[in-house]
């Protein structure tokens, strides 16, 4: 706030609107109610959104389909109905994020005379080709302080065999932890990822990862897209002619006989062939980005998230509505959004700024909102303060016991403990309702704190919280549909959101991170 000194018979007096001049009436500093905007956020308005939103019309808004360009028309038209202006300085709502789909490949791969076809003991999503006469076995394939798997190696231009997890101690505890808990390197989501990002840019040409854990988990995609015709969408910038390619334990075995016992570097002789062709195809599509600027820290931020798109039309014609993945996220969003707008409008707004971001392909694999944490976030991250994700809020999770009333919070205590207190205590205050932690362990095997939009925020060191309401016979399935949904846990989550997220935006300073990303 801006304060003005005035020098009056050698006095300062500082105007705010919490002190007054001489002579003034003493008037109470106004408190802001932020209930009266929070009952702004109705079933009815709710539903009503999402009627349309999850119709048939939307053709369950598959990335850059003709369902999906309808539903980012109208989240576009519902912000310029309540005068939000878009994030982006030339006015544009739409952040356009580069896609492309990777044909389903073909063809085989050949080792020590052994021919692998791709879908069964091999399976990659790319092209990749080539005669190799060694493999460079790199273990783990993990560098991270003094702990290397790659001394003594020369990667350059060669194939790097790594498997997965990460290297342990003789009692069982992990070697870059010193304790019993996993790091990044043995995520299933991250692992992989970072282990070959870290091998190419030693100068891998590919790599041959083994994960016997979770192969089957890509087998079962790889066969989801063959049966389907559809390729694996990527972030253009992400495409390169480096490739992975995963592998059973037969098929790593027939490389490294003692591969899952043995994790010490070697360089291996063997005669391996790749005979593996795709193609690429553009996909356009986009994120839905709108802002409210702060009234006294307008260049701190928090951001509201929800993604945009589902998973479509099946192969026999079922539209997939998605009422509930993310539609009602997505309603959720502007029924917060116009909130926000008309505590504004009453000259009551946030002290931050309030981002509403509607991210695209996250059922591709959170690409909309890792192309705007990592290649082009509108607003700064180093100023963002906090990210509240909002995925699944409108049904019941039937394997949950107790209180209807209840929400899953996975995050809030990943990065920041004064987060989780404030969210604690907003909630008592305002909401009562029952937050159920089940999903925030970190051996969850659903590992829901890595599979939606709010990690890619999470892993920049921003805190967040993801509010979600569990699985559901319809997940994923033409049966999840708008008349399906809870409309009143649906406002009362949608409000706890809202004042959560007012919280944060109006507190004196930023929540403070005092946890490392995982």
């Amino acid at each position: 706030m801006k304060k003005v000194a005035l020098l009056v018979l050698g006095f300062i007096f500082s105007c705010n609107t919490s002190q007054k001049t001489v002579g003034e009436v003493s008037k109470p500093v106004k408190e802001v109610n932020p209930v009266t905007y929070a009952q702004t956020i109705t079933q009815e308005e709710l539903k009503e959104h999402l009627y349309i939103y999850a119709s048939d019309e939307f053709e369950g808004r598959d990335t850059g389909s003709p369902g999906q360009k309808k539903a980012v028309a109208y989240l576009k038209a519902q912000y310029e109905a309540l005068n939000i202006p878009a994030a982006k300085k030339d006015g544009d709502y739409f952040q356009k994020v580069p896609l492309e789909v990777a044909q389903v490949p073909t063809g085989s791969i050949s080792i020590n005379g052994t021919e692998f076809e791709i879908g069964e003991q091999v399976i990659t999503f790319q092209a990749a080709n080539g005669n190799y006469s060694e493999v460079v076995y790199v273990g783990y394939g993990v560098e991270e302080g003094n702990y290397s798997d790659y001394v003594g190696l020369d990667v350059k231009g060669k194939l790097v065999l790594i498997k997965g997890g990460e290297p342990t101690n003789a009692d069982g505890t992990y070697v870059l932890s010193g304790s019993d808990e996993q790091s990044l390197w043995s995520n299933m989501s991250e692992g992989m990822a970072k282990k070959s990002e870290l091998a190419v840019n030693k100068g891998a040409k590919g790599v041959l990862y083994f994960d016997s854990v979770n192969y089957p988990r890509y087998q079962g995609y790889f066969q989801f897209m063959s049966n389907n015709d559809s390729g694996k969408m990527t972030l253009k910038e992400e495409s390169s002619d480096n490739f992975i390619v995963l592998l059973n334990e037969v098929a790593a075995s027939a490389i490294k006989s003692d591969i899952v016992l043995n994790s010490a570097p070697s360089v291996i002789t063997t005669s391996l062939t790749l005979k593996v062709e795709s193609g690429n195809q553009p996909i356009d599509s986009e994120n839905v980005v709108a802002v409210l600027k702060g009234s006294e820290k307008p260049q701190e931020y928090v951001v509201i998230s929800s993604h945009l798109d589902h998973i479509g039309v099946t192969a026999d014609g079922q539209i997939n509505n998605g009422a509930d993945d993310d539609g009602s996220g997505s309603v959720a969003l502007l029924e917060i959004a116009e909130a926000f707008k008309k505590a504004v409008d009453a000259g009551e707004g946030p002290k931050r700024s309030i981002v509403f971001l509607h991210v695209t392909g996250e059922e591709k694999g959170l690409l909309g909102s890792k192309y705007y944490t990592d290649y082009d976030p509108i607003m700064p991250l180093e100023n963002t303060v906090a990210n509240l994700n909002i995925d699944m809020i409108g049904r019941i999770d039937p394997k949950r016991e107790g209180d209807r009333n209840y929400i899953y919070l996975i995050g809030s205590d990943k990065l920041s403990t004064e987060l989780h207190n404030l969210s604690e205590e907003v909630n008592q205050k305002y909401m009562n309702i029952e937050l159920d932690y089940k999903y925030n362990d970190e051996n969850d095997p659903n590992r829901f704190y890595y599979r939606s939009d709010h990690y890619n925020f999470a892993k920049n060191n921003i805190p967040i919280i993801f509010y979600f309401n569990g699985t559901h016979a319809d997940y994923h399935r033409p049966g999840d549909t708008p008349d399906k949904i809870n409309y009143d846990l649906l406002e009362n989550r949608t409000r706890l959101v809202f004042h959560t997220a007012w919280e944060v935006a109006n507190r004196e300073n930023k929540v403070v991170v005092d946890k490392a990303a995982k």
